[in-house]
């Protein structure tokens, strides 16, 4: 599969007529989404595998936050 680069597939963009490229954007979109949910599974059997495993600590929420907090201070 060749590749494209940014600036050639919006140049193909600009080309295709107005309904088509709302059409392009809600099948890009869709798929952007399709996609995440998949990611977002992945992670998620992951970390179910993990924390049947035994190697997850299990945290309170204000254990949680504080941690969270120090991250983003830092």
């Amino acid at each position: 599969m060749p590749t494209v680069t940014l600036d050639q597939a919006l140049t193909v963009f600009s080309k295709l007529s107005s309904e088509d490229q709302e059409l392009m954007l809600e099948i890009g979109c869709a798929r952007r989404i399709e996609l995440w949910r998949e990611e977002t599974a992945a992670h998620g059997k992951k970390a179910l595998a993990a924390a049947r495993a035994g190697k997850l600590k299990a945290y309170t929420a204000d254990e949680l936050i504080e941690r969270l907090r120090k991250q983003w201070d830092s």
